[in-house]
């Protein structure tokens, strides 16, 4: 690494003050503090809480988040092979003709074919959300002057994994452009979001073209396929339709259509071991939003209904379907729009998980409802923290009196 240290050294004076590439030094700095540790230090005396940086806590979540991709590559590309197989059809446009030059056989038993074909449907994505949000992140730096902050690659890693397979480019594009512009730098930036970015560019595709995020032939990369997802499953026909349509045990390893990083439960729960065990994610959101959805559930079971059959979903089944997990583990304990006081971060795990339950439940036109839930949470996260910090004051101007 010395030999790359030393071209950065030779290249810095070029882009600080005065050089002829000034204007580039977000560019600069951004590869820089990517590759290697800030060297500024801090000067006089600092209130140091621990030994976490934004870099550190950063890379924490990519880690975490590996099984899930992971997950989104080679079940992509199995939910794809296993409709191929099944019709002896391929796929079709520049995806397939990249694959047919590398001679792919469409075989779901291949983790090869599966590999190969559900790169070829989720790298597309994952490049145009780093190239068009790192576009919005280095011209919003440059014109604040200011540095190419961390929370960018946290963004453009979870973006992906929320999306189907077949969601257009060009509305990738618009969706993360509308997740870093409007959800995040408006409001000034990494650390000044009042709602996650990466959930926000997903509400807005959601709403803006339904027809690409929404329904039953978006979730597995091939022309006029439909696959049921097990929310929509439990929407229309209950938990019978839903226990006959895919086994518990799919739905935990993620070997079902959906979302491509969202599917596998067992991926999000080693996020959840890792974020919690390092310190990066916080159990009291996570482990709130779990008791808050097994409470709602346990209501909405016990009230039943005779015409709308998603009260009979039990919370075991609601754990592993749709972005439940995925949502509690990586979206909703962002540590900048999630409640910060720790009692506020059980009062807002539990509104979330009674949310989610309810928008599923209730509204079976929306199944999903993990997505509007958080956003809800995080709308009402300041207010939460206010009145928890208001009523620590009253307790101490109590005992103080």
């Amino acid at each position: 690494m010395k030999p790359l240290r030393n071209l950065f050294d030779s290249l810095e004076p070029h882009f600080l003050k005065g050089g002829k590439l000034e204007k580039l030094f977000v560019v600069y700095e951004m590869f820089d503090t990517m590759l290697f540790a800030p060297g500024d230090v801090t000067k006089g005396q600092t209130h140091v809480r621990d030994g976490m940086d934004l870099k550190r806590m950063m890379f924490m979540v990519i880690i975490a988040l590996q099984f899930c991709i992971i997950n989104a590559i080679v079940n992509t590309g199995y939910q794809a092979n296993l409709v191929i197989a099944r019709a002896a059809g391929s796929i079709e446009g520049w995806r397939g003709s990249i694959l047919s030059a590398l001679s792919v056989g469409y075989n779901p038993a291949s983790l090869s074919d599966n590999i190969l074909v559900g790169l070829a449907w989720f790298v597309p994505i994952f490049i145009v959300v780093h190239l068009v949000g790192g576009f919005w992140e280095v011209v919003f730096a440059s014109v604040r002057g200011h540095e190419v902050n961390e929370g960018f690659l946290v963004t453009g890693m979870l973006f992906p994994l929320i999306l189907p397979p077949t969601m257009p480019l060009w509305q990738v594009a618009l969706g993360i452009s509308f997740g870093v512009v409007i959800g995040k730098e408006v409001f000034g930036g990494t650390g000044k979001n009042f709602m996650n970015p990466a959930l926000t560019g997903r509400a807005f595709l959601f709403f803006a073209y339904p027809a690409s995020i929404s329904g039953d032939a978006v979730w597995v990369g091939v022309d006029g396929f439909a696959g049921a997802t097990p929310l929509s499953l439990a929407a229309q026909n209950g938990l019978a339709g839903l226990e006959a349509g895919v086994s518990w045990s799919a739905a935990f390893w993620g070997t079902i259509p959906g979302s491509m990083g969202e599917t596998s439960a067992a991926a999000c729960l080693f996020g959840a071991v890792v974020l919690i065990a390092t310190g990066v994610g916080s159990w009291r959101i996570i482990g709130s939003i779990l008791f808050g959805a097994l409470a709602m559930t346990t209501v909405l079971n016990e009230l039943g209904s005779n015409t709308n059959l998603m009260f009979a979903v039990p919370f075991t089944w609601h754990l592993v379907m749709g972005g439940f997990l995925f949502g509690a583990v990586f979206m909703a304990t962002d540590p900048v729009s999630a409640a910060m006081t720790r009692m506020g971060q059980f009062i807002y795990g539990i509104l979330i998980g009674v949310m989610v339950i309810l928008i599923r439940v209730v509204n079976p036109a929306f199944p999903e409802g993990m997505m509007l839930a958080i956003l809800f949470g995080n709308v009402f996260a300041p207010l939460i923290d206010y009145y928890v910090v208001k009523a620590n004051i009253q307790r101490r101007a109590l005992r103080n009196g």
